[in-house]
């Protein structure tokens, strides 16, 4: 009964407010010490060594420092500038430009919550002047930023394979098809509703995108050129095996530090700025780590790996049986954990059973990270809400913020669906690269 009273106390303390990092070490120590008594620390001490001692997780400050640079840069106002200016006349243009901006900047920077606040802060006056609905604008702005967590390069595929002890290269790879159908997908939503119902998203009004040709030409290539050639280093030498996810991760910061003193943005408050955004989340970050290596240490040598196989077992159904019950409980958790949690608590505890079952583990990867994804539109953990709170006018309520993120929380499980009903989109790029 041990594995199951650590659950029923780790959710216990979560709804009492007890910050999950903490949590997750408080259980793990109470229930170490019922079992090993004295011996739990020398219990702990293997796990935690292993996690502060692997390489890959090195990648995690790199790519947060690349999306505090970025957000503090000007890089980011000239990219939607120059959306606005090739998108502002379709149904929705504005809405359009966010979710591209959203999708290029994540693929530029890998953190979640930096791409809804930095596009967020922009976007939403904008659409707001122009007369968008509030929801539409609220669903927009959160569904953008959560693309952070498919595309590559994400902070957690890098944690994810750190755990599941698989390639970061190939689950890099896997997700660029499932990431670039979710960015379809909202823009479907986004056009249908603006043709449908044309005064939930306006038509940016001509003169505001109407320029000369030859400066059009100029603001898109001063705008698009820096990502994309961010995007290029960290995954084109990521993928084409030039680089670890380390080095990936340092050439990217780099070029990030490079770009912004080309553009004469790089002063010593943004770069201490940048440098403290960068500590603190990496330091909430390995905390949670820390925790969630210690519980599912403890909740392994307990027997909670035969609780999990006899589970899975009694449920039948074979392989769709045991998929379909780790991305409920995986969505469950996404209601009150954050991914880090998610992540650190469930990726090792499915793991050996998903080896086991002989189920393609970049596949299930996938699948798993579309539907923690859905968790960071879906109450109440929602943390693209708080995100969106901190920034958005107290003209929008919670409950246009709710109504606006289900429509795109009904894209996010399609594509769950094509990737479950259509393996090849997540295993493709990755058998190409093996190959290679």
């Amino acid at each position: 009964m041990i594995p199951v009273l650590m659950f029923l106390a780790l959710f216990a303390l979560v709804f009492a407010g007890v910050p999950v990092a903490f949590a997750l070490i408080v259980v793990s120590v109470g229930f170490g010490y019922s079992v090993f008594g004295d011996l739990i620390f020398l219990q702990l001490y293997g796990p935690l060594l292993s996690t502060a001692s692997n390489f890959v997780l090195a990648a995690i400050p790199l790519f947060i420092f690349m999306g505090a640079i970025l957000e503090r840069s000007g890089i980011a106002k000239r990219l939607f500038q120059a959306l606005q200016l090739w998108m502002g006349g379709l149904p929705g243009g504005l809405a359009l430009s966010t979710i591209a901006m959203c999708a290029i900047f994540a693929a530029a920077s890998g953190v979640v919550g930096a791409v809804e606040i930095v596009v967020g802060l922009m976007a939403i006056p904008a659409m707001m002047k122009a007369g968008y609905r509030n929801d539409l604008i609220a669903g927009t702005i959160c569904a953008g930023g959560s693309l952070g967590t498919i595309i590559p390069p994400s902070v957690i595929v890098v944690v994810y394979a750190s755990i599941a002890q698989l390639s970061i290269g190939q689950l890099f790879a896997a997700s660029i098809l499932p990431g670039l159908l979710m960015v379809v997908f909202f823009i479907g939503y986004v056009l249908l509703r603006s043709i449908l119902k044309p005064s939930d998203a306006p038509k940016l009004p001509i003169e505001e995108r109407s320029v000369p040709a030859a400066d059009k030409i100029r603001i898109t290539l001063t705008a698009l050129l820096p990502p994309l050639a961010l995007i290029v280093m960290v995954l084109g030498s990521l993928l084409a095996g030039a680089a670890s996810a380390t080095e990936a991760a340092a050439v990217g910061a780099a070029g990030t530090v490079i770009l912004a003193l080309m553009f004469r943005e790089l002063t010593p408050k943004l770069l201490i700025d940048a440098l403290g955004v960068t500590l603190r989340i990496t330091a909430m970050i390995m905390l949670v780590v820390a925790g969630g290596t210690m519980f599912t240490s403890i909740f392994a040598v307990t027997g909670g790996g035969a609780l999990v196989r006899e589970t899975v077992g009694s449920i039948g159904y074979g392989n769709a049986g045991t998929i379909a019950f780790f991305l409920f409980v995986v969505f469950l958790a996404g209601f009150v954990l954050d991914w880090v949690s998610i992540v650190l608590i469930f990726i090792p505890i499915f793991t050996p059973v998903v080896n086991a079952s002989g189920i393609d583990p970049v596949w299930f990867a996938m699948m798993v990270l579309v539907v923690i994804q859905t968790s960071y539109l879906t109450p109440p953990m929602a943390p693209s809400i708080f995100y969106l709170r901190s920034i958005a006018p107290r003209s929008m309520t919670y409950g246009q913020m709710y109504k606006g993120v289900l429509p795109f929380v009904v894209a996010q499980m399609l594509v769950l669906v094509v990737v479950i009903l259509f393996p090849e989109i997540a295993t493709w790029l990755p058998s190409i690269l093996v190959g290679l």
